[in-house]
């Protein structure tokens, strides 16, 4: 399924998008729980019996000895420390093209920030699998222009006081298959969207508040993906899981790409608690032309990653053969 919607509409806000997504999460849910597998019972006399704790050379891996792995239900939340890399231009159809403008060079915003994260998933089977993701960052600068500006109607000259934000949210669904499921490792596709809500906007502060100008915009954009994903059992204790997705596509004034990836480590703690050491990147541009404005959006960030982890349900059986 390729879907694209007309996400990026300048300084309207757009609650429909917002709608969509909310479509999106349900509709995920709802064509996914009919192909939940019939729990697959194992005659007592096929298990075979370990006399150590760690044995992977049977039909599946008993619950006691991975814990953390392979539960149906798993929460992460912690914390992204990215470093970006963002730059926009917005203009009208009359003539005013608007101005390339790198938000860190520019407006003085920080390449790195922290941020929150964080994930659930719910094994629905052996091999499905749906999970959610959410990410938010929010940013602030101040800085003396050191060129003008020209953003939407108004054009901001060399050495005014700029003060300005781009705050933006991520979430993303995906629903993920297992072509190979073994107990020591697991390899599929995904499909999914990450959904960005973001708001931007320039603010010049005079001594009356008559005089103060401000301009901003925001949007909702659903960027379509699709990927592989693939999960390694490294030992009792340790674990390895690796995600890549990408889309690009162009419909009518519309384009957008979207590549992103993640590669991290995890390291039970105790039981079903376990942390997360990762590295995670995404990066995208979305260009749009409307009736009276055009423009695109730039973003990329990329950065370590530390979050908890917490594996609860019932073993999803992987079997050897």
């Amino acid at each position: 399924m390729i879907f694209f919607v007309n996400f990026i509409r300048l300084n309207l806000n757009i609650p429909p998008m917002k709608n969509l997504f909310y479509f999106l999460i349900i509709s995920f849910y709802g064509l996914t729980s009919y192909s939940q597998d019939v729990a697959e019972n194992i005659p007592n006399d096929s298990l075979i019996s370990i006399k150590e704790p760690y044995h992977f050379d049977q039909n599946y891996l008993a619950d006691d000895d991975l814990p953390w792995h392979a539960r149906r239900f798993k929460v992460n939340a912690g914390a992204f420390f990215p470093l970006n890399n963002t730059d926009i231009r917005v203009g009208t159809n009359n003539g005013n093209a608007g101005t390339d403008i790198d938000l860190e060079d520019d407006l003085g915003f920080n390449k790195s920030s922290t941020s929150f994260m964080g994930t659930f998933e719910w094994r629905i089977s052996r091999r499905s699998r749906l999970g959610t993701e959410y990410f938010v960052l929010n940013r602030t600068a101040t800085k003396t222009l050191q060129k003008e500006i020209t953003f939407k109607d108004e054009t901001y000259n060399i050495d005014t006081r700029i003060t300005s934000f781009f705050d933006v949210q991520i979430a993303r669904i995906y629903y993920g298959y297992a072509f190979l499921s073994k107990p020591k490792y697991e390899a599929g596709l995904l499909i999914g969207a990450h959904v960005l809500f973001a708001d931007i906007g320039l603010r010049v502060e005079a001594n009356q508040a008559s005089l103060e100008r401000r301009e901003t915009f925001n949007f909702t954009a659903p960027l379509p993906d699709i990927g592989v994903w693939g999960e390694f059992v490294l030992g009792k204790r340790f674990g390895l899981s690796v995600n890549a997705n990408y889309f690009a596509a162009k419909i009518d004034n519309i384009s957008g790409r979207i590549v992103s990836y993640n590669l991290s480590l995890l390291y039970n703690v105790y039981q079903n608690f376990s942390l997360t050491a990762g590295y995670t990147g995404l990066n995208f541009r979305v260009d749009d032309r409307e009736e009276n404005l055009n423009g695109y959006l730039k973003w990329g960030y990329n950065g370590p990653s530390i979050t908890a982890t917490y594996s609860f349900g019932n073993h999803v059986k992987l079997y050897k053969h």
